[in-house]
């Protein structure tokens, strides 16, 4: 353990940018001693605050192949949640065996430091975040099997980014004041909503979103509109989904606005089922025989239900191949 009262200076407070420096040297010595490494901003005598831009080596087992890397980054709107949000998935990696590295640093975006994790989550993140070098490193770690976990204002970023866009299943649109809701669990398979209430009661943020993403993914949770005030999207208003998209996983929640929810464990659990969708730590239900969210409509005959070809028939005229 670094043993600090070898390294800060007696007084409080520090009286030159020369002091200050004197100080990061004999910071930076120890840490490199205890074989860790912290970068730090110095900011002329007022001492030491983070980068904003800051790459954080967080919690979880260091010797544990199983990363997932937390980019928070914003260049619109800025969360209040997002520390809470980042130490509240550091727990859940530190309690359930998966290292977590969080960063606001969009420079980890290449080939060879993404190739470290097994998920990335767009947590929190706003407006255009990626450089286009950038964008196409993220692109070829999808494809290569990866996972992207996107968190609430994950669908309020890189709009002009139309292979993201499909990745995230649906882009924000409007949202109304915060308020509770009932948000109405429709797959009760997958990791992030198996153990939810069937009707799952909470506040937030709840998002209108510019088109509605059913049939393109798997809706695992929608919100009831009649339950609050401000939705647009009618009887079918999705919330939370998931899909396979061009080689690797994609898990979108909407919920997760309000620093309270980083406290709920019911919250935690839905969020932590999603990394790990997303990560190939847990499978969702067999996708083969799973439909879209969708329910056949009334009167329907179910031809075919992923098992049963009973209801099969031959074009007329067309023989079978023995």
């Amino acid at each position: 353990m670094v043993n600090l009262a070898r390294v800060v200076p007696e007084r409080t407070g520090m009286s030159s940018s020369r002091d200050s420096r004197r100080f990061v040297g004999r910071l930076l010595a120890a840490l490199a001693g205890a074989g860790l490494v912290l970068l730090v901003v110095l900011v002329a005598s007022d001492g030491l605050r983070p980068s904003a831009a800051m790459t954080i080596r967080t919690a979880g087992d260091e010797t544990s192949p199983d990363r997932v890397l937390v980019f928070s980054k914003t260049a619109g709107f800025r969360h209040d949640a997002i520390p809470d949000a980042v130490a509240a998935i550091e727990a859940l990696g530190a309690g359930h065996g998966f290292g977590v590295d969080a960063t606001e640093d969009a420079g980890v975006f290449d080939d060879a430091r993404l190739g470290g994790y097994r998920a990335v989550v767009f947590l929190l993140t706003t407006g255009d975040v990626l450089e286009p070098e950038q964008q196409a490193a993220f692109e070829r770690y999808v494809r290569a099997g990866h996972g992207y976990v996107g968190v609430h204002s994950a669908a309020d970023t890189e709009y002009d980014w139309p292979w993201y866009g499909g990745l995230l299943g649906a882009y924000f649109s409007s949202h109304p004041a915060i308020q509770p809701a009932g948000v109405q669990i429709e797959d009760p398979t997958h990791p992030s909503t198996a153990g939810l209430p069937e009707r799952w009661n909470r506040e937030d943020e709840w998002y209108n979103f510019r088109s509605n993403p059913r049939g393109a993914v798997r809706v695992l949770a929608r919100v009831d509109e009649a339950s609050y005030g401000g939705g647009t999207m009618g009887g079918d208003h999705p919330l939370v989904w998931y899909h396979e998209y061009d080689g690797g996983r994609a898990w979108y929640t909407a919920m997760g606005h309000t620093r309270e929810s980083y406290a709920e464990p019911l919250f935690l659990h839905h969020l932590l089922g999603g990394i790990r969708y997303a990560a190939g730590l847990e499978s969702a239900p067999d996708t083969a025989s799973a439909d879209l969210g969708a329910s056949p409509p009334e009167g329907a005959v179910v031809l075919f239900d992923g098992t049963d070809t009973a209801r099969w028939r031959p074009k007329a005229g067309a023989g079978l191949a023995a």
